[in-house]
């Protein structure tokens, strides 16, 4: 699929050459700094080295001061405190790491991840039972309860307090619960507002250890989970987030929980992690316990405290994760050949499948397959306890969530964000929704959403890429959302003559920019169609990212291409 280019604004060149002149840095690497909004030396300071002491004081976020006073309350009385959280990456790392923290104080506690299956999204009445039933007053929510409005008030009712503490939008009316912590209620006053579910639990935690004077290592050793969760919710990588994954990815390295580290026995040795090493090897794992199995045994992983313990649960979850992969494929076959079959599909701005057998756990996987390759908002059913259970993905600049809550007279539940959300209706309902959510996505989608954009930094020849260049535009990481790995551009190059295909149609390149200069590796992952005019040494422009690639204890520079444009 052809991509659109475009170039960002140029920066002011006044603020990138007194920035350049600062931190002697070049003007290539300054410009993109300004690009991103680090245009003075405090800033650029800050950004390069993420400290700690960046972190905000976890009581401006309102309700904090409440949650730890009922928590205080339940030690002192000696009540049962339930730990919850959803079944995905974000919130398995959330219950993790405030189970594992208060575990070491509490006696009476427990910890609670919905079945996919039986009890859905988010907070189940069938928990509440089950907490009421087994004698718990307190729950204490993560990554989920901010819409859970009846949920709480029946909670209420059978003599059970709430602590929410979630990162998603709120409704226009919230939860009568306890404390409610969530950045983003309309009158907190909390400086950042991205934080993932996890960090909103990392933040309790930091909140619980300054009123009693606990030593600040005690939350360190949750960075990693943290950082986890803020690279596989794909939440910003700025501002406090930035903190949390940077210090987190060299706790990874260096000192990492202990499940963690028995996943990572399967993985090559790293000089350091990325936040690509959480996104596709370590995140993927993790979820897939909840996807295949029990989200519980992922919990099981990150709070085992013996080597032996962590290496079985490892090994089960590497288990879940293939037979994951095995969904992920064939159901993602039968999706395509759905669309292939459907005469009217080109027709349309939207995909919305369903199939009443599918893997219920892999559907929101090939919702993104299925973007890739038509690159429209899509929504994939399958039918789950009598019900039409879905997930949702997005393109650049349409409002899923908001077309997703236009429909809501078809819908059971639904949450989520503007990029990815999930739903439940009647399946008898399925033609209407699908009917309804193409109207409002071809009324409010403009065209340019259906083509994916490439958006590149700067352009450059290849000679500018120096040792020192790469060594400073690392240090520019950990990359993600709100900070994404520079993309270069570079005009007029060529395959030296060994261009190849490899893998699934990928195409492996060794290309030069100008006679007797340096040849760089290249992979285009997906790309394998431009293999036959790229092998005539036909030249080209690319869109790329410099990285390193790391194969059999060796290290090489690379540059992943984007995309090829050859001239017209």
């Amino acid at each position: 699929m052809q991509k659109q280019w475009r170039a960002k604004s140029e920066p002011d060149k006044k603020t990138v050459e007194a920035l350049s002149s600062a931190i002697n840095v070049n003007k290539v690497l300054s410009g993109i700094l300004v690009q991103r909004g680090v245009d003075t030396f405090e800033k650029a300071k800050n950004f390069f080295r993420p400290q700690y002491s960046h972190m905000h004081d976890p009581f401006i976020m309102k309700g904090m001061t409440r949650a730890i006073e009922r928590i205080d309350e339940a030690l002192a009385k000696n009540q049962k405190i339930l730990i919850y959280g959803d079944y995905d990456v974000d919130g398995t790392t959330s219950v993790a790491t405030v189970y594992d923290f208060f575990s070491k104080r509490f006696k009476e506690i427990e910890y609670y991840i919905p079945d996919r299956y039986t009890e859905g999204y988010g907070i189940s009445f069938m928990a509440i039972d089950w907490a009421s039933n087994n004698g718990y007053s307190l729950i204490i929510a993560l990554d989920c309860g901010i819409k859970a409005n009846d949920k709480v008030k029946y909670a209420n009712k059978k003599g059970v307090d709430f602590i929410i503490c979630d990162h998603h939008l709120p409704g226009d009316e919230l939860p009568e619960a306890v404390a409610i912590l969530n950045p983003k209620q309309a009158d907190c006053p909390y400086p950042f507002k991205e934080l993932s579910g996890c960090g909103i639990g990392l933040k309790l935690v930091q909140g619980y250890c300054i009123k009693h004077e606990i030593d600040f290592k005690e939350v360190e050793e949750y960075m990693d989970l943290s950082a986890i969760s803020v690279a596989s919710d794909l939440v910003p990588i700025m501002d406090e987030n930035r903190v949390i994954t940077y210090q987190g990815l060299k706790k990874l390295k260096t000192n990492p929980n202990r499940g963690i580290k028995a996943l990572l026995e399967n993985y090559a040795p790293r000089p350091e992690y990325s936040v690509n090493d959480i996104v596709f090897f370590i995140g993927p794992r993790i979820n897939a316990a909840g996807r295949i199995a029990d989200a519980k045994d992922s919990v099981r992983l990150m709070i085992s405290d013996k080597d032996k313990d962590s290496a079985e649960i490892a090994e089960m979850i590497n288990h879940h994760n293939n037979e994951r992969r095995n969904f992920d494929s064939s159901i993602t076959e039968e999706a395509f050949n759905m669309i292939l079959a459907d005469k009217d599909f080109h027709s349309r701005k939207s995909t919305v499948l369903f199939h009443s057998e599918w893997h219920k756990g892999v559907i929101g996987i090939v919702a993104s397959r299925l973007i890739e390759k038509y690159y429209r908002p899509t929504i994939v059913l399958t039918e789950s306890n009598g019900m039409a259970a879905g997930s949702a993905r997005s393109v650049e600049g349409f409002d899923l969530y908001g077309a997703i809550e236009e429909c809501a007279d078809l819908l059971e539940q639904y949450g989520g964000h503007t990029h990815a959300a999930g739903l439940t209706l009647r399946v008898e309902n399925v033609p209407k929704f699908q009917e309804k959510f193409e109207a409002i996505v071809s009324k409010n989608i403009v065209t340019r959403s259906l083509t994916p954009e490439i958006e590149y930094d700067t352009e450059i020849p290849f000679r500018a890429i120096t040792p020192k260049f790469f060594s400073v535009l690392k240090q520019f990481a950990p990359f993600g959302p709100g900070n994404a790995s520079p993309i270069f551009m570079t005009r007029n190059v060529w395959d030296v003559g060994d261009a190849t295909i490899v893998g699934n149609n990928h195409l492996r390149l060794s290309l030069t920019h100008e006679e007797g200069g340096r040849i760089y590796k290249a992979i285009g992952f997906g790309l394998g169609e431009h293999h036959d005019k790229v092998a005539q040494g036909i030249s080209f422009d690319i869109c790329y990212y410099i990285e390193e690639n790391f194969f059999n204890g060796h290290v090489n520079l690379q540059l992943n291409i984007k995309d090829i444009l050859f001239k017209t």
